[in-house]
């Protein structure tokens, strides 16, 4: 009997959801594929039918986390009264969202070191940058940002705000350092300010 559809798209978000805990919990390369699928109660050939290997479904689980990410930072953004602090609101987001304890180490040890560094650039470019740069773009249009290029300011806060994580991350008064840097990310964005 065929698998429907719906079945499918039920055992792959299954699957991601179990995987995204292994990965989580032990790290790529202490996640067993093997307990992964017997936790599904599916057969390794079932995953490899659907993901080609472990590998591939530590892609779909990092999708997955930067997906949920970017709809975080969308949902405070639009808390905002104004495109200012839209923007003020999105940064914030995204600094606690890529530290969440859930999140640290699909996002920002075992996606880098997995995936490399060209799929991991282009995961962020489609899950992150996209969004800040179609913000920068409207604030701009709405000569609210000087005449720079989009392009290079939208690369420069990104990789501020990837770099400020790595930094969040690793220290225990995350609250704290995370107010830090929105306070330098504040004065960075003053200076772009029309």
């Amino acid at each position: 009997m065929r698998r429907t559809k719906l079945e499918t798209e039920q055992t792959i978000d299954n699957l991601i959801k179990i995987a995204r805990y292994h990965f989580t919990e032990y790290g790529y390369a202490k996640a067993a594929l093997e307990e992964i699928v017997k936790e599904a109660n599916l057969t390794r050939g079932a995953l490899y039918h659907h993901f080609q290997n472990k590998k591939g479904l530590f892609l779909a689980v990092f999708e997955t986390v930067q997906k949920e990410v970017g709809e975080h930072v969308e949902a405070e953004a639009a808390r905002a009264n104004d495109s200012w602090g839209q923007l003020i609101r999105g940064c914030r987001a995204f600094l606690e969202g890529a530290v969440q304890s859930h999140n640290q180490r699909i996002l920002l040890i075992d996606g880098p070191a997995v995936l490399g560094w060209d799929m991991f650039r282009k995961m962020d470019e489609k899950y992150s940058m996209s969004s800040l740069k179609e913000q920068l773009q409207l604030m701009q249009e709405q000569g609210l940002l000087k005449p720079v290029s989009i392009e290079a300011m939208t690369h420069c806060l990104s990789g501020a705000m990837n770099e400020a994580v790595l930094w969040i991350a690793n220290r225990l008064d995350q609250k704290e350092v995370i107010e830090e840097a929105m306070v330098v990310l504040k004065h960075l964005l003053e200076g772009l300010r029309e």
